[in-house]
Order: C-alpha cells, then sequence, then structure tokens
C-alpha cells in the first residue's frame, strides 16, 4: 500500500505545466532561415505568457508577487503590449501613437495600473494581441531583417533582427518571472 503525497509538498519541477500532448508551443518549425528561427522563438515566448496566465480571475492575474514589488502577472501582460508598440510601432515603424500604460506622470502605470478589475484585464489582453498582431505582420511584410530604426535614447541604430533577438531575451525574462509568479497563486510549476 502506497502512502498518499503530502498536499503541503511543492510539485516536483520535472512535472509539466502542459502535458506534452496539450502542449501548443511544440510542432512548431525545428529548421529554418534565420527570420523563420527568430519568429518562431518569439512565438513561443509569447504563447508561454499566456499559458501562464490561463485560467486565472482578474484578482489573481493582479495578485503582486510580494511588498512593495508591483510585479503581477497582469503587469507583466501590459508590460509586454507596451513594449511590443515601442520597439514595433514606434521605433520600427516610425508611427506617433501615444504610449501604452505609461506617461512622464506615471512611467509605471503598466504595472501600477493593474488592478483586480476584470475591464482592466480583458483591455489588457486585447492591447497586447492588438500590438502583437502588429508586429507580426511588421516582421512578415519587412524586406530582411536588415532593416534598422534609430533608437532616440542615444541614435543608436538598430536591425530588425536585433530587436527580434531582445523580444525573445525581454518575454523570456518575464516569462521567468510569470513561473514565480503563477506558483505562488496556485501552485502550478513547469515550462
Amino acid at each position: 500500500m502506497s502512502t498518499p503525497a503530502n498536499p503541503t509538498t511543492p510539485a516536483p519541477r520535472a512535472k509539466m505545466f502542459l502535458t506534452p500532448g496539450d502542449d501548443p508551443r511544440r510542432g512548431g518549425p525545428t529548421k529554418g532561415d534565420e527570420r523563420t528561427t527568430l519568429t518562431e522563438f518569439l512565438r513561443v515566448q509569447r504563447l508561454t505568457l499566456e499559458l501562464k496566465c490561463q485560467g486565472l480571475d482578474a484578482e489573481q492575474l493582479a495578485r503582486r508577487a510580494a511588498e512593495p514589488s508591483t510585479l503581477s502577472l497582469l503587469g507583466l501582460v501590459r508590460h509586454l503590449a507596451k513594449v511590443e508598440q515601442i520597439w514595433f510601432r514606434e521605433r520600427m515603424a516610425g508611427q506617433d501613437v501615444t504610449r501604452r500604460y505609461s506617461t512622464p506622470e506615471e512611467p509605471d502605470g503598466d504595472f501600477d495600473g493593474a488592478v483586480p478589475d476584470p475591464e482592466v484585464v480583458a483591455e489588457a489582453w486585447a492591447a497586447w494581441r492588438e500590438e502583437v498582431a502588429f508586429a507580426e505582420r511588421y516582421v512578415a511584410e519587412a524586406p530582411s531583417l536588415d532593416v534598422i530604426c534609430v533608437d532616440p535614447r542615444g541614435g543608436l541604430e538598430i536591425s530588425l533582427r536585433t530587436i527580434l533577438v531582445h523580444m525573445v531575451e525581454e518575454y523570456a525574462r518575464h516569462n521567468g518571472h510569470a513561473d514565480l509568479l503563477r506558483e505562488r497563486i496556485d501552485g502550478r510549476v513547469g515550462e
């Protein structure tokens, strides 16, 4: 007769967040040119953020990591919508748009405004999806990854290639935060 598992014991790290057969991040291109490879890695990172937030209500999504941090899953969704907008709409496409979630008076509005309100959650996901769709179209239509923008913070020329690598890094870092936030909310762990 086996002894039942202790419910207070943390889940083993080896357990997957999703079973491999149910994981939509699998099955993308594993071989390909540079654009295909970079866009696939970014697609998987974006999808990971969605999966880490899946099934949570507004209160759970807005729950902060630990005082005094303002870090929350909802804040990450809002922050990444803003980052997508900055790099692809503002810098690469040169659009003059009102920046999402931050102003000179409220530079951390992406995290500070992540409150447990279903309308705030719905707006954040809509904004994130809109910015991701714009970025995907921009990358797909770009003549090459050598297209450049000039970063206004110092006049440095930056290629679309570099921005794609940066976005993979940005999501990967924040998905690490999302891992810890999700585990704190309901104990779910995994990739």
